[in-house]
C-alpha cells in the first residue's frame, strides 16, 4: 500500500470502530432511534470514504502494473473494477 493511503485508511477504520461502539452503546441505553440512525448513517458516509481510499491505492499500484502488463493482466483489472462498480451500485 501506498504510505499516506495506509494512514489515512487505518485513521478512518478507527473513526468508524468509534462510532461503532457508540451505535451499541446507544441502542444498549435505548437512545432515541433517529439519534442511533443518525450515528449509523455516519458510519455508512464513513465507510465509503475509506472504500473511495482502499479503490485509490488499487488504482495507484495493482492496476497500474496490470495495465502496463498488458494482455490479461490488463483484463483482469478491468474485470475487477467492473465488479467492484457493480457491487458499490448493488447496495441496498
Amino acid at each position: 500500500m501506498i504510505e499516506d493511503i495506509k494512514k489515512r485508511a487505518l485513521h478512518r477504520t478507527k473513526i468508524i470502530e468509534g462510532q461503532l461502539r457508540g451505535i451499541e452503546k446507544m441502542i444498549e441505553n435505548e437512545d432515541y432511534c433517529v439519534d442511533i440512525i443518525t450515528l449509523s448513517l455516519a458510519v455508512q458516509k464513513s465507510l465509503a470514504s475509506l472504500n473511495k481510499l482502499l479503490v485509490e491505492n488499487h488504482l495507484r499500484t495493482h492496476v497500474s502494473h496490470q495495465y502496463e502488463a498488458g494482455g490479461e493482466e490488463r483484463e483482469a483489472a478491468v474485470a475487477e473494477l467492473v465488479r467492484i462498480f457493480e457491487l458499490s451500485n448493488n447496495r441496498s
